[in-house]
């Protein structure tokens, strides 16, 4: 195998593990509950949390730690990581866990960012909308194979050892790094405000925003998907890894046919894509109670939620190359920014609808997101239109 294989694969387990860390928290809540004796509500702002301080910190960590070489920030963010997650691995408390949970939170997107530069730069130029939705695939792969396994674990061992599976592959992952992250990849160093002047761009603003409804829609049903699974659609625990790890599987197909369209249009392509799962989560409150038919549905809506990651991350990494090449980190960070950003206020809806109103509701909710980010890509595509 290649060093650039390797390479790829290497770039792919690291959105892994970091997919893993993020999402399995999900699969785990009910355990986490039980244990600290709180509420589902207030450990849905786990979620939530994390998400914005995953917001906040990403840019700031990526423009400040401009100046000196990406595989030497990469290496010392991995280390703290790695630190915030054993002490997630290790907490006896709500407090505890939550504060672990930030300090991984602080790092988890600058990694992703760095990673997605390297990728960019590693790859020969046919082959980087391909390179990136395998990279974004990662964290599906963290649906298919992690969350499930997380909740396998936590349900028959504790909640603790699902997190300790994770410090154990980031040692892993920060060995192999030691050996093979690129050393020698071109930095344009700019002024901390200058490397904000990408967002004066209209395509980039309308494309954050765009970033912000999808997944704004994910996590307003996303969240709460072990309780959906067992309560409302009257699955087993054995049937939920089951479920979980089919959905998984949809979010890596969803990637992969992203990275087609990234190839293949673009972001004209993605209307349709998300004119189909506005319509979807809208059906979703009325077919709870046909679990299969529900899960058909629940796998459709996983699929189109990931399409959109290669197409915003080449159309980012193109306007920062041509136009504001002293932002091309921060470019590479929008997706994972932005994202949390739509994390956090999907959770925070979810755990709100929970709140005042019942669980099956949460589609209808997510709707009113997705419809959103539909608006938003056909602004895009006009763009674009009369661009050309």
């Amino acid at each position: 195998m290649t060093k650039y294989r390797l390479r790829a694969v290497l770039f792919v387990f690291i959105a892994f593990m970091l997919g893993c860390n993020e999402y399995m928290i999900v699969g785990v809540l009910p355990d986490i509950a039980s244990e600290f004796h709180v509420s589902l509500t207030l450990l849905g702002y786990l979620v939530t949390i994390f998400a914005i301080v995953y917001a906040v910190s990403t840019p700031l960590v990526t423009t400040l730690t401009n100046r000196w070489p990406r595989h030497q920030v990469l290496l010392v963010l991995m280390i703290i990581f790695l630190i915030g997650n054993t002490w997630s691995a290790l907490s006896k408390s709500y407090l505890s866990l939550l504060l672990s949970r930030v300090l991984t939170a602080c790092v988890a997107g600058a990694i992703i960012s760095i990673v997605l530069v390297l990728a960019n730069f590693i790859a020969p130029l046919n082959k980087r909308a391909s390179l990136l939705s395998w990279v974004f695939a990662g964290f599906s792969l963290a649906s298919v194979i992690g969350l499930p396994i997380g909740t396998l674990i936590s349900t028959t061992l504790t909640w603790h050892d699902s997190f300790w599976l994770i410090t154990i592959i980031t040692i892993i992952v920060f060995g192999l790094l030691l050996w093979l992250v690129p050393r020698n990849s071109p930095q344009t160093r700019g002024k901390f405000k200058t490397q904000f002047s990408l967002f004066a761009n209209s395509q980039v603003l309308l494309g954050v925003l765009f970033i912000v409804g999808v997944n704004g829609a994910d996590y307003t049903f996303y969240t709460y998907i072990r309780p959906l699974i067992t309560s409302m659609m009257g699955l087993s625990n054995h049937l939920l890894n089951i479920v979980l790890f089919a959905l998984g599987i949809c979010f890596v197909i969803g990637n992969k046919f992203g990275g087609f369209l990234a190839d293949h249009g673009g972001m004209p392509r993605l209307a349709w894509v998300y004119l189909g799962m506005t319509i979807l989560l809208l059906l979703l409150g009325s077919i709870w109670q046909w679990a299969w038919l529900a899960c058909i549905a629940c796998g459709l809506i996983c699929a189109m939620i990931a399409c959109y990651g290669a197409s915003t991350q080449v159309m980012f990494l193109d306007i920062a190359e041509k136009h504001y090449p002293q932002s091309l980190d921060l470019a590479s960070s929008l997706n994972s920014i932005f994202a949390n950003i739509g994390i956090s206020i999907g959770s925070f809806t979810a755990s709100q609808v929970v709140r005042f109103t019942k669980v099956a509701n949460v589609g209808y909710f997510a709707a009113i997101y997705s419809l959103i980010a539909l608006l938003i890509v056909l602004l895009i595509t006009r763009q674009l239109k009369t661009a050309n």
